[in-house]
């Protein structure tokens, strides 16, 4: 079943008067449900705007976007509200969705033990590591009950330690819900350790030129052979994307 799909899409920003500037054109995107899709490409390319078309924050200029299912997002920074503890922070949408406090408190318990934040509930955000902060923001991610999950490059900003143990909490949380996930990234060996299929786009204005199928068992490692020759595959259509762009 298809949970999310594009269909012709062209999204612009500004005005002819204005300098109008065209982040997507034509993008044709389907992504099943439970299925872990990976967007790469250039800066700019639009990578960010198809999931705010996703998740409703912005409409597009042309086409039409599809979307089964409530969403949930997740951003680079963790974003959380400094004034809340973190059990706070991962309660919060399920406060404002009116879940029953004990069902609330029982449901942090077992999200902070997912990600390894059992012992920090009482602490505030600002006395946390980076990696500490996304954990919590992912916590809350899940926390909002969603059948889809957005991220924008939430992992990288994180040395690549801390990386590959959120990669790992990441892959348990969504096969255990069974999530859609639609996930952003320049790095094209996460993408490979992490998607069940990587789309890229074209630079500006984003187009989808290339799909690749990742049919290597899981659970999976950064640094598998396997997983690193993906990425190079990857990559040089990204390097044939980037030639065929300047010489325009």
């Amino acid at each position: 079943m298809t949970t999310i799909r594009l269909s012709r899409v062209g999204k612009s920003f500004g005005s002819r008067r204005h300098s109008s500037v065209t982040a997507l054109h034509d993008v044709d995107l389907e992504v099943s449900a439970g299925e872990f899709v990976c967007l790469i490409g250039a800066s700019g390319c639009g990578k960010s705007t198809i999931l705010n078309l996703v998740a409703g924050l912005d409409a597009p200029t042309s086409g039409t976007v599809d979307v089964l299912g409530r969403t949930a997002m997740m951003f680079q920074e963790a974003a959380l509200f400094p004034w809340l503890t973190v059990a706070a922070n991962v309660e919060l949408p399920m406060r404002l969705a009116g879940v029953a406090k004990p069902d609330r408190q029982a449901r942090v318990e077992q999200l902070l033990a997912a990600v390894h934040l059992d012992g920090f509930a009482d602490t505030r955000p600002h006395q946390l590591s980076g990696g500490m902060r996304q954990r919590a923001a992912l916590a809350r991610a899940f926390a909002q009950d969603a059948d889809i999950l957005l991220m924008d490059e939430p992992f990288g900003a994180l040395d690549a330690m801390t990386r590959d143990a959120l990669h790992d909490e990441l892959d348990d949380l969504v096969r255990e819900r069974r999530m859609t996930v639609l996930f952003v990234t320049h790095n094209v060996r996460e993408a490979a350790r992490l998607g069940d299929r990587i789309v890229v786009l074209s630079p500006r204005p984003g187009r989808v030129t290339a799909t690749f199928e990742v049919d290597l068992p899981r659970p999976r490692r950064i640094e598998d052979a396997d997983v690193g020759a993906l990425a190079a595959a990857v990559t040089e259509q990204l390097r044939e994307e980037a030639l065929i762009h300047a010489r325009r």
